[in-house]
């Protein structure tokens, strides 16, 4: 996946609501609606399924070992460069 696929742009209501598209709604399994948590990391935000964004934190992961579990899913829709 490179830069240009990874990157999207959403535009947000004046009532701060949002889509989520398609792609990403039936790969976290969210197709029916559902829970997303919102982690504000101060220069962006960062949207995730209910029940990771403290995970996230507690466990962050070097760029390397976040690049390693990438590469070691089966997903061509997540593949780096």
């Amino acid at each position: 996946m490179n830069a240009n696929s990874a990157v999207k742009h959403y535009v947000v209501s004046a009532s701060g609501q949002m889509s989520l598209p398609a792609d990403a709604r039936h790969r976290w399994k969210l197709d029916g609606g559902g829970r997303v948590e919102v982690l504000d990391l101060g220069f962006g935000i960062l949207t995730v399924p209910a029940g990771q964004g403290e995970k996230l934190f507690r466990d962050l992961l070097s760029r390397q070992d976040q690049a390693d579990f990438v590469a070691s899913l089966d997903d061509p829709d997540l593949e780096t460069t």
